[in-house]
């Protein structure tokens, strides 16, 4: 046998199909977890539902003031630990033209429902911003998938969405909240 050919072991061959066979059961888990985001900038996206509380929203309604809406689930613990952060900075801007619009993309609306109940309960509601829930009927957006949570979009006066940002909200986005104010 020529040193140039590798020698495999019957233990190794067989690690290496069970990789394969993971790697091709998971790809399209991965795929969905990594789609791009079909909202881009300059445009002007499209979000309608009713609201956690039985309200009828449409984004167009918020149309001559700054919004951020935020993608989240009470799944994730970035967007848990950053709901006190967004309500104390959407606090800030009371009185002035913005408005924070979250979006729950929890698998069961009971999982939103629980969280605005204790949100109900503990925070008072001035600082309480708007829920949708993305399993809603009659729910639409043009936002796309988010490949990360939570996943905030920044729309301008005129409904244009002006910046994206992915993970944590950076705090530059409440410094281009003030320039667009």
């Amino acid at each position: 046998m020529s040193l140039l050919q590798p020698r495999f072991s019957a233990a190794f061959a067989a690690l290496l199909a069970t990789l394969a066979i993971a790697a091709a059961l998971f790809a399209p888990v991965a795929a969905a977890q990594t789609s791009e985001i079909t909202a881009s900038r300059g445009t002007s996206p499209q979000l309608r539902g009713s609201t956690l509380d039985g309200r009828a929203f449409d984004l167009m309604s918020l149309r001559g003031k700054v919004v951020m809406v935020v993608f989240w689930s009470t799944d994730c613990a970035v967007c848990r630990d950053k709901m006190p952060e967004l309500r104390a900075n959407a606090r800030g801007w009371a009185g002035q033209a913005f408005e924070l619009v979250s979006v729950s993309t929890d698998r069961q609306r009971g999982n939103a429902l629980s969280y605005q109940q204790l949100v109900n309960l503990t925070v008072p509601a001035s600082q309480r911003f708007t829920t949708l829930w993305t399993g809603e009927p009659g729910y639409r957006d043009s936002f796309g998938p988010t490949a990360t949570l939570p996943a905030a979009f920044l729309l301008d006066k005129n409904g244009q969405l002006v910046e994206q940002y992915q993970g944590r909200i950076p705090p530059e986005a409440w410094d281009r909240i003030a320039d667009l104010l």
